[in-house]
C-alpha cells in the first residue's frame, strides 16, 4: 500500500462522500457551503481511516473495518465531520436515513437503506488482473432508490453491531 494507497482509494473515497453530502442535500436545511466543507472533512477522515486498510489486491479484506454504518448510533466518521460544520448527530439523525451501511472497498463502493433494503451500487470499476466481478447477480443497481427509503420497516428488533 504506501504512498500509492491514497491516490488509488481517490475515487471509492470521493463516490462515497459525495452520496452522504447527497443524503444530507435531500434532508434540506444545510447549505451549500456546510455541505462542501462536510463533503471534503468527511474525505479526510476516510483517508486517514483507511490508510492502512486498503488491499486492492483482495478488495474484501478489511471489508468491515471501512464499512460506514449508521445504525440507531452515528458512524464516528461521519459524526466527526459533521461535527466540524457544526451539525449535531440529533441533526444527522433527521437527514440521513436511520439504517444506512455503505461498503466502500477498492473498486466498488456500494450501499444499503434499511435492514433488508437491495444493495445498490454507486461505483464500480474493473479490478486490474482482469477477473471480472462476477458476484453481482444478487445485487440491484438502483439508481435514486433511497429517495424512497426513508423509514426502514421495523424498527423494534435489536442488531448485532460489530465493532472494529
Amino acid at each position: 500500500a504506501g504512498s500509492g494507497a491514497g491516490a488509488a482509494m481517490r475515487t471509492e473515497i470521493s463516490t462515497a462522500a459525495a452520496f452522504v453530502t447527497r443524503l444530507l442535500r435531500a434532508g434540506g436545511g444545510v447549505g451549500e457551503e456546510q455541505l462542501r466543507c462536510f463533503r471534503e472533512r468527511l474525505q479526510e477522515a476516510m483517508r486517514e481511516h483507511y490508510k492502512h486498510h486498503w488491499f486492492p489486491l483482495v478488495p474484501s479484506k478489511g471489508s468491515g473495518y471501512r464499512c460506514i454504518r449508521i445504525n440507531h448510533k452515528m458512524d464516528p466518521l461521519i459524526g466527526k465531520a459533521a461535527g466540524m460544520i457544526g451539525l449535531s448527530h440529533e441533526r444527522l439523525f433527521q437527514l440521513l436515513p436511520s439504517e444506512l451501511t455503505l461498503w466502500v472497498d477498492p473498486f466498488e463502493v456500494s450501499y444499503r437503506i434499511g435492514e433488508d433494503g437491495s444493495i445498490c451500487v454507486l461505483y464500480e470499476s474493473p479490478q486490474p488482473g482482469g477477473k471480472a466481478a462476477k458476484q453481482l447477480e444478487s445485487r440491484t443497481s438502483c439508481k435514486e432508490e433511497w429517495r424512497t427509503g426513508r423509514s426502514s420497516p421495523s424498527k423494534s428488533y435489536n442488531m448485532m453491531t460489530v465493532s472494529s
